[in-house]
């Protein structure tokens, strides 16, 4: 029977390995003292473990079923042939032959069974310390300060994930989905309240809004659905979804398809996208990936799943608001005495003028004004500022404020105030 099995199945060919010779022989012979057993006692207890660590064995040598399954299939031929072969000296009936062949069938069910159930434990068993051990990797790799590039490639290598060259983390929402129904408002659905005022409409007042909310904040009196299914993303995605906030680490993000893979496993999904980064600075990618959420859900960046890559801009400018607010203090004071109209038109046509060249033509198409009206404001802007638009450094100072200036803007108006 063994002979019989190594010949037929080569999976099971491996005469030079003594070890490999001795396991075989002790499963078939196994096999048989269970059948003789089985028919000496029909109704005694059957242990399936021997079989069940036969199916395990073959998860640990990375096979299928198939093998295993052709080799109980052969050796119940072979022995089937054998018993027909003595049937006539040992003057066995027809109808005993049949209760014999009967019984190898049911035997063999159940010895399939059991090397199923065996070999199913484990590679369950495997797959959660695959994802054990890629957990500790993903914390390695974000880690500060960063771990040793050796550490990281032996854990890499247990946990079966390739070494990329270049990584970018996404920051998910911890409240992904929709508002739920019920009398807690979501973010669309709350009462639009106009917020403090920014840089241009009063000389203290920057693009910050206050401290920005935290995880336990944001809850309150907002119920969420969280989505019905878990992110569909292939296996080489790091994924710390138990993380106080959630996240994921994508290798080779700029990669062909890597950007449509993000957007159809993360439909549904509120987060940010940090920058692609070597593999060794992976916690920065997931810093501004973090801070671009942020923004993302106080309205100044657009929900969904924005890039920092971008918005770069805007994360530079908003990274030290009181810096910015500073800055807007100084440099828009000589708009605070108009009014909040006044004040808009005024920021937005300077803004355009400095973005865009000194052309009235060009910048009345932006603003989708008449260029007499852009020329009106330009010389009120230079009654204001006099001498200092020619200031190069001035310029740039008024840009970082006004571009501000217009994100803070932007909120209110997403947000169903007034600007």
């Amino acid at each position: 029977m063994i002979e019989e099995i190594q010949n037929r199945i080569p999976e099971y060919a491996r005469r030079e390995d003594e070890l490999y010779i001795k396991v075989l022989r002790t499963a078939v012979e196994q096999a048989i003292e269970g059948f003789l057993d089985r028919v000496e006692s029909p109704d005694a207890a059957w242990d399936p473990e021997p079989f069940r660590m036969v199916g395990k064995g073959e998860a640990a040598e990375g096979r299928n079923l198939e093998p295993l399954q052709t080799a109980l299939r052969l050796g119940a031929r072979v022995g089937w042939r054998r018993l027909t072969e003595i049937a006539d000296p040992l003057g066995l009936s027809p109808q005993c032959l049949y209760d014999l062949g009967e019984t190898i069938f049911v035997y063999l069910d159940q010895l399939a069974d059991a090397a199923a159930e065996g070999f199913e434990e484990a590679r369950a068993r495997a797959a959660g310390e695959i994802e054990r051990r890629r957990g500790r990797l993903l914390d390695l790799l974000l880690s500060q300060p960063a771990a040793s590039p050796e550490a990281i490639a032996d854990l890499a290598k247990a946990a079966g994930w390739r070494l990329p060259r270049t990584v970018a983390c996404v920051a998910l929402d911890d409240l992904p989905g929709v508002p739920a129904q019920g009398p807690a408002q979501g973010p669309a659905q709350r009462p639009a309240q106009r917020p403090a005022q920014g840089p241009a409409q009063g000389p203290a007042q920057g693009p910050a809004q206050g401290p920005a909310q935290g995880p336990a904040q944001r809850r309150r009196g907002t119920a969420y659905r969280m989505p019905a299914r878990m992110p569909a993303l292939p296996p080489d995605v790091l994924a710390g979804l138990e993380r106080t906030t959630p996240c994921l680490l994508v290798p080779d993000p700029t990669g062909p398809g890597q950007a449509q893979m993000l957007e159809h496993g993360l439909r549904g999904y509120w987060g940010a996208i940090g920058p692609a980064v070597p593999l060794a600075a992976a916690a920065t990618s997931l810093r501004w990936a973090r801070e671009a959420l942020e923004l993302s859900r106080r309205g100044v960046l657009p929900r969904g799943l924005p890039r920092c890559e971008d918005h770069m801009a805007t994360l530079v400018v908003f990274k030290d608001e009181e810096l910015v607010n500073a800055l807007a203090e100084a440099r828009l004071a000589p708009l605070a005495h108009l009014r909040p109209t006044q004040q808009d038109r005024l920021a937005e046509t300077l803004l355009a003028w400095l973005r865009y060249g000194r052309g009235a033509g060009e910048v009345a198409a932006r603003l989708h004004v008449h260029p007499q009206t852009v020329r009106y404001r330009l010389r009120q802007l230079e009654e204001l500022y006099g001498e200092q638009l020619a200031d190069p450094d001035v310029r740039f100072e008024l840009e970082i404020a006004l571009r501000a200036r217009q994100a803070v803007n932007r909120t209110f108006r997403g947000a169903g105030g007034r600007a």
